[in-house]
């Protein structure tokens, strides 16, 4: 099977959208469920401008999605695949290197 450059743009986007820790904290708690942007501003103890910047590039991204809930909005992963993505790549990781940092954790990006 070829690999086409929509895979490799698909890839990346992920990528970029998982190279900001606050990114990947989001992600996660979301992979358990829906929630309010207020509501995961405090559990994930940041600003609510901090959070609706990356929920922005999420979006933007397309790994979230919003529903209106009267006059509130709540996010969700855009697909329940995603939920199980995080977890495989988190376990695959860890399984194969624990103990090694990536030489490019300082560098910030979105999507």
């Amino acid at each position: 099977m070829l690999t086409t450059a929509s895979d490799i743009e698909v890839l990346t986007r992920f990528g970029r959208a998982l190279a900001d820790p606050i990114r990947c904290r989001i992600l996660l708690t979301l992979r358990h469920a829906p929630a309010h942007p207020a509501d995961l501003a405090d559990a994930l103890g940041i600003s609510r401008t901090r959070l609706s910047n990356h929920l922005a590039c999420l979006r933007d991204c397309g790994l979230v999605v919003t529903t209106p809930v009267g006059r509130r909005t709540r996010y969700e992963l855009a697909d329940e695949r995603l939920g199980h993505a995080l977890d495989d790549l988190r376990t695959a990781i860890v399984a194969v290197v624990a103990d090694r940092t990536c030489p490019d954790a300082e560098e910030k990006g979105c999507c």
